[in-house]
């Protein structure tokens, strides 16, 4: 087992061992910092993802945008052609199928274009504090990041117990602009070349 294999397994009983109560809260709490940023605010568009069970519930902000009048995507992936699209969700109740896994995904939809979104949120198992995500190993986001015409802000999105200290990196991986978190708001320098 190589290195962000063993650091996946510890950070999936990591997440596992929040009670579900606590959880709800942690939540509410990563959603109220998250509208509270200016990313967010200024967002016309937004892609959020729809969580797993353990995840960050990200409900609160995709309701919370919609009454602020903002456009919502969620990730649909395209299983043979790996790679996802951002389409255009309208409610958290209709319109979504879930996988064995219990990825929700929507049914139909408008996709929406790269240039039309001003923020992405994203999850991952972990973050470390210079932006670097480990997601679940199927690069999904970090090819999408890598789209030429994508050009919005990457927010990373988790519990307080996801971030680590040092994530192992390759060329393809992609960072995040700043990290949420229930406890914070983070904002990273990711230049090129540095």
């Amino acid at each position: 087992m190589d290195e962000k294999e063993q650091l996946r397994v510890k950070l999936q009983k990591c997440v596992l061992a929040i009670p579900p109560e606590q959880r709800i809260e942690k939540s509410h709490q990563a959603c109220q910092k998250l509208i509270s940023t200016p990313e967010f605010q200024n967002a016309s568009s937004i892609m959020m993802y729809l969580s797993l069970p353990h995840e960050v519930d990200t409900s609160e902000a995709i309701l919370h945008a919609w009454q602020l009048g903002k456009a919502v995507s969620v990730p649909k992936i395209s299983w043979q052609q790996r790679r996802m699209i951002a389409v255009e969700i309208n409610s958290l109740e209709t319109g979504l199928s879930t996988s064995a896994s219990g990825l929700r995904s929507p049914v139909t939809g408008v996709p929406m274009l790269f240039e039309d979104i001003s923020l992405v949120v994203t999850p991952a198992l972990g973050f470390d504090r210079k932006g670097n995500r480990l997601g679940r190993g199927g690069s999904y986001y970090d090819r999408f990041f890598a789209d030429e015409k994508f050009n919005a802000s990457k927010c990373g999105f988790a519990f307080a117990e996801q971030v680590v200290d040092s994530i192992p990196i390759d060329s393809t991986d992609v960072p995040v602009d700043f990290l949420v978190t229930d406890e914070e708001i983070t904002y990273f320098n990711n230049q090129v070349g540095e």
